[in-house]
């Protein structure tokens, strides 16, 4: 492993350190709202504003690509005001971008802007409702090499660089991951890594690599210890794992944002399917760094999350939020379930059957569902549900008789446990118990079918939708780990 570099040393490559320790809760969220290490130092604006501001040529230029749509749309020989040619500006020690969702959490958006743009520069605060993520990859920092390829130091220095903070949710954060992706399937060095201003219900990202749970109180000064923690931040990887979605032909889906259509997707051959394989299937591909749900949980989201569409108004910040959610999951069945002909319909293992592959294996095998289990959770990150850690920290002794290994977000690993019923999970939840222990893969194939049931509700990255199921034919859900990983500040 690389040695982290100090803290004064400029960044000129993406350098990658220890893996960041888990925290308590309340730990992570006093140092996300201004109480950590960096609390009682004073951040100078000026200072900061030579650490992360563009030139003015850079910025105006990777802005008029952006909304031209053409990363080539820059002239041959730039001129600064004064005269002087714009490749003799020095780039600064930590260029940043910052994309803020104005929809997350409890609308901070608007006045964070702008507190933003007065701490950085105009052009490098981008409103993901004007500008999107993938804009900015194919036509901002594009831009950027177009100039380095024109002989622009600086414009190389800046792009090679660049680090991004984003201001939103987990979901958020996902979305601009996911397009920062796109660089390494093009083959790009130098992949900006990611930091986050916590506006989001659950913030689990944001947790994770030091970031605080929730919204600072004391947001205007926060801000700029925020800014200057992100230009110091060491750099940690994060695995994350596709998703294939393959069903019947013919069946219409209404998927999430992060779930996309895709052609025909053929299953690994490496199993065979113990349903009937249609001979067509509708395949939906996507990507989550958190974590994949199915079962009960995903059904309360499901409706949490039409309820929150329908009352806007209701959304009026995280902790507005959690009451709902949690006065809606009392209504939903988890806690009480109604009398059925047959009660073991109430458990998974009716409509399902799992398969892993094991790390540095490459035979699938079967895992049993335990009877009681009504939801099953993938999950990569160590937090969930708002800093919950429901995998928990395991003993040597117990990890050794279950073939287990310890839990990290870049092991190339994912866990699988399971949440019994509504008690359960909230005693899960408050951390007095851990989750039902399932598994740890490298891969997992999930298989549904239908019968008594019609529907099964799914679920990643806080994004529920439901999934109409067949009797005839089974719908399979495959997560492979994809094969780069990407690249988070480290808060710390």
């Amino acid at each position: 492993m690389e040695t982290p570099r100090s803290v004064g040393e400029a960044s000129t490559t993406n350098f990658v350190v220890a893996r960041p320790s888990a925290k308590t809760d309340d730990a992570v969220t006093m140092k996300g709202c201004g109480f950590g290490s960096l609390a009682c130092v004073g951040v100078d604006r000026e200072e900061l504003r030579r650490r992360i501001v563009m030139p003015e040529y850079l910025r105006l230029a990777m802005r008029d690509c952006i909304k031209r749509k053409d990363s080539t749309a820059v002239p041959d020989l730039l001129v600064l005001p004064g005269g002087g040619a714009a490749t003799e500006e020095l780039a600064p020690h930590a260029p940043m971008v910052v994309f803020i969702n104005p929809k997350s959490g409890g609308r901070h958006g608007p006045v964070l802007k702008e507190r933003l743009q007065q701490l950085m520069s105009e052009e490098q605060v981008f409103d993901l409702t004007e500008v999107k993520p993938h804009e900015f990859v194919r036509y901002g920092l594009a831009c950027l090499e177009t100039l380095a390829a024109k002989g622009d130091e600086c414009a190389r220095e800046c792009r090679e660089r660049m680090r991004v903070m984003v201001a939103g949710g987990d979901g958020t954060v996902g979305w601009v991951l996911g397009c920062l992706g796109e660089l390494h399937k093009e083959g790009k060095s130098h992949i900006p890594p990611v930091g986050v201003i916590p506006l989001g219900t659950g913030n689990d990202l944001s947790r994770s690599f030091n970031w605080g749970g929730a919204f600072p109180f004391a947001w205007r000064s926060a801000m700029k210890r925020t800014l200057h923690r992100a230009t110091l931040g060491p750099v940690a990887k994060l695995d994350s794992w596709s998703i294939v979605v393959s069903m019947p032909s013919g069946e219409v889906v209404d998927p999430p944002y992060s779930l996309k259509p895709s052609d025909e997707t053929a299953l690994d051959q490496g199993l065979d399917a113990d349903g009937d394989v249609p001979p067509k299937a509708k395949s939906y591909e996507g990507v989550f760094y958190n974590y994949f749900s199915i079962g009960m949980d995903a059904q309360v989201a499901y409706g949490f999350h039409h309820l929150r569409n329908e009352k806007p108004y209701l959304a009026q910040g995280p902790v507005t939020n959690k009451i709902i959610y949690s006065s809606y999951s009392c209504t939903q069945g988890w806690f009480c379930t109604p009398c059925v002909s047959n009660p073991g319909l109430r458990g998974l293992r009716n409509i399902m059957k799992i398969h892993i592959k094991k790390a540095n294996c490459s035979e699938w095998e079967e895992i049993l569902i335990p009877k009681s289990v009504r939801s099953i959770v993938v999950l990569n990150l160590d937090n969930y549900g708002s800093g919950r850690h429901p995998w928990g920290n395991l003993k040597p002794n117990y990890l050794e008789k279950r073939g287990f290994v310890e839990a990290h977000c870049d092991d190339g690993l994912i866990e699988i446990f399971g949440l019994k019923q509504g008690w359960h999970a909230s005693f899960v939840m408050a951390q007095i118990i851990t989750a039902k222990h399932i598994a740890q893969a490298a891969a997992i194939r999930f298989e549904l079918r239908g019968g008594d049931w019609k529907d099964a509700f799914l679920q990643m990255d806080g994004e529920p939708w439901k999934q109409p199921m067949k009797t005839d034919y089974s719908t399979f859900v495959e997560i492979k780990k994809v094969p780069f990983q990407s690249l988070m500040i480290n808060g710390e």
